[in-house]
């Protein structure tokens, strides 16, 4: 395919990219209250990021039976199970609220899962249609979608977590509207993929998929950079609230005169704030991330990403003010975008037609097992290591430091290989 015929590819990567800012705006809204919901419910505030650790799982496990469906169906079947699921989580998760039941506000966590798995098949989907020299910008493009979603989630979380007697039913009742979204996925134009024929190749085994150097490099960066972000963004608005109930967040300015639940709330918008501007900087680099990768290599830019997510880590370490929140969560963003994106790229290239289906199920299910048991450790880390909410959020970061020796040490093996011995 050459870049003539990329006018479809560009049709579909602006319905994608609405998607992305739309629909997407269902997670940022999620991620801010999951956790002080969970808090407010779980017995034990050890379980309180369990909701999101849930939301992860449901996603991991349905990236198969979805990438099936995709495979099957086509992209616009499997978009639209997605957004049902989405909605469906979010009317379980308000009922859950609504009777203080820890255990049905988890189920809605879970169904949420699944629009989260299929809402990660758009970037791939930009990919099908898309020519070998378009395609970074493709996948690029509908990342990028993410910076309006940025912008309206933690907004409309400031609108209607208060809304309701009951704290945060009013944000997961909003969830359940995002559903009128998915119409867009009537004009999305890519082709159902052909019924092969019986004497049709196969393509690779999942095992030998795996074997290929490039693959299970970008898979292990893809997985590295999607869980480490999710390690520490997920106890994000416990930190940023748990330090401004203890001083420590602002220091210096006096809240006396507010009483305990005006400063919960106080903190709760800030947390959104730091939650936006790391949004935000996950998604607004996609606009030339395609363009980097052209020019520089995929490669050079994945290992950027995992260069940055480490200073966020420093950067978190070196103090609990609201600046070094607001640093550490643009720069995990950051280099979650360039991480994540780069082997996204390298993975779309990597792999045959036929066995798209196989192994973007594959690719999914490791990434999101992996972000899963990151989202579990992150509460655990967070409310039961040390005394306090600092020695907890240092728990969180000083975590990540053996992942990025691991996704590092790969990227550095691939580019050190012949270039053929690692195709």
């Amino acid at each position: 395919m050459t870049h003539t015929h990329d006018s479809r590819a560009k049709r579909n990567v602006a319905v994608l990219v609405c998607a992305q800012a739309f629909l997407g705006s269902q997670m940022p809204m999620i991620f801010v209250v999951a956790g002080l919901a969970g808090q407010s419910l779980a017995t034990n505030i050890c379980f309180a990021t369990l909701p999101i650790s849930l939301i992860v799982l449901g996603s991991m496990l349905a990236a198969t039976p979805v990438s099936a469906i995709m495979q099957r169906f086509g992209r616009r079947a499997g978009f639209f199970v997605g957004a049902a699921g989405g909605a469906v989580g979010g009317m379980v998760g308000a009922y859950g609220l609504y009777l203080g039941s820890f255990p049905i506000f988890l189920a809605g966590s879970f169904l949420t899962g699944i629009y989260m798995s299929a809402q990660g098949f758009y970037r791939f989907a930009a990919a099908d249609t898309a020519s070998d020299e378009f395609r970074p910008k493709a996948i690029s493009y509908v990342m990028a979608g993410g910076l309006l979603s940025a912008v309206i989630g933690p907004q409309v979380v400031k609108l209607t977590a208060d809304a309701y007697v009951i704290p945060f039913l009013g944000t997961y009742l909003a969830v359940i509207v995002n559903v009128v979204g998915s119409l867009l996925f009537l004009f999305i134009d890519i082709p159902k993929p052909p019924v092969p024929a019986l004497d049709a190749p196969k393509g690779r085994s999942r095992l030998e998929l795996l074997k290929t150097p490039r693959i299970a490099v970008a898979v292990i960066c893809a997985t590295v950079s999607y869980a480490l972000m999710n390690l520490v963004m997920t106890s994000t608005p416990l930190a940023v609230v748990g330090c401004g109930m203890t001083g420590d967040l602002l220091p210096g300015t006096d809240l006396s005169g507010l009483s305990a639940a005006e400063q919960r709330s106080t903190f709760i918008n800030l947390a959104s704030n730091v939650v936006t501007g790391h949004v935000l900087a996950m998604f607004a680099p996609s606009f030339f991330t395609g363009h980097l990768i052209n020019r520089f290599g995929v490669e050079k830019i994945m290992g950027l990403g995992i260069a940055i997510l480490g200073a966020a880590g420093i950067v978190a370490l070196s103090g609990v003010t609201l600046s070094n929140f607001f640093i550490a969560l643009i720069l995990l963003g950051l280099g979650w975008n360039f991480g994540f994106i780069g082997a996204t790229t390298m993975l779309s290239g990597s792999h045959l037609p036929h066995e798209r289906g196989r192994m973007q199920g594959l690719n999914d299910l490791l990434v999101f097992g992996g972000v899963t048991m990151a989202s579990l450790a992150s509460g655990g880390l967070m409310n039961c290591s040390g005394g306090s909410p600092v020695q907890g959020w240092a728990a969180v970061n000083i975590a990540m430091v053996p992942f990025l020796v691991l996704a590092g040490g790969s990227l550095i093996w691939l580019m050190l290989r012949p270039k053929e011995a690692a195709a």
